[in-house]
């Protein structure tokens, strides 16, 4: 099979879509919409892209991406835990008037508080991805400049790490998610440590009451909740549509009949999938 994954190589993305895929073609994309595109297209049967870390929150485009490919189904959810280290060039001496550091911009905020303390006079500037910014350093050994990345960046492109585990929060985990246009058909061999259902729900119209009212169609069932995240439409102020994910499995009739109870009330209802979620190796 053909699995895109947010690139490029060495990305977090692409250590978990190793582990996920280990004997498949792996093809890496410049950003997350390319990923939605080559599934949509049929140019790849699957892509591997982030939803969430545990410090900066929800990655917004991967949402809005899946409410606007409705055919796109989510397959399998991974954890990882994700480590962040500042690198340079092996020419360049250490700490020797670093001039610049690169970074994807979730890395530069969850190692905020080390970056400020060390090199509060030194820019930071936004690149498209961590390994990204490690590949920018090795391209350029004669400037004296840095990167936040991981060590499999540190390692493909030949650089030195002067200082590990940077981040602010020992537990940094980033969740991701694999996409496709078939419902539940990834296997892997793996422990599971869970299954969730993930839904998209657009409410009726904007009313008093209207959430609620939502909410109270998973609450009689007894249904556990693990995420629930609204992001707006793009039509106006106030319109939006809420990200659900429901632990356990789908195979109760009342889970089933909640989605039947959800349009009932005027809901839109798209079924992102009942999958199984796992914890990776960083």
């Amino acid at each position: 099979m053909k699995i895109a994954f947010l690139g490029p190589e060495a990305s977090f993305t692409q250590l978990t879509a190793t582990q996920l895929f280990p004997n498949d073609e792996l093809i890496p994309k410049a950003n997350i919409l390319d990923c939605f595109l080559a599934v949509q297209n049929n140019e790849v049967d699957k892509a591997v892209v982030p939803l969430e870390n545990s410090i900066e929150g929800t990655v917004s485009m991967t949402l809005d991406y899946l409410y606007q490919t409705p055919e796109i189904k989510i397959e399998a959810e991974a954890v990882m835990p994700i480590a962040h280290h500042l690198m340079i060039h092996p020419g360049q001496e250490n700490d020797t008037a670093i001039e610049k550091i690169y970074s994807h911009p979730q890395a530069l905020a969850q190692s905020f508080h080390f970056l400020n303390d060390k090199y509060p006079d030194v820019p930071k500037q936004d690149f498209a991805s961590t390994a990204a910014a490690a590949k920018r350093v090795s391209e350029n050994p004669d400037r004296k400049i840095a990167a936040v990345a991981n060590k499999f960046a540190a390692s493909l492109y030949g650089l030195k790490v002067i200082h590990e585990n940077i981040h602010d929060v020992e537990e940094n985990h980033t969740r991701f998610i694999v996409i496709s246009k078939t419902e539940n058909s990834y296997k892997n061999e793996m422990q599971s440590i869970g299954k969730k259902t993930a839904l998209l729900i657009t409410l009726p119209q904007d009313h008093a009451g209207g959430l609620h009212q939502v909410l109270s169609v998973f609450a009689w069932r007894n249904m556990n909740l693990s995420k629930i995240e609204s992001r707006t439409l793009k039509t106006k102020l106030g319109n939006y549509f809420f990200f659900v994910t429901v632990v356990g499995d789908w195979n109760n009739v009342l889970y089933i009949n909640s989605i039947d109870e959800l349009r009932a009330i005027g809901a839109e209802v798209k079924f992102l999938g009942n999958y199984k979620e796992f914890l990776l190796e960083g």
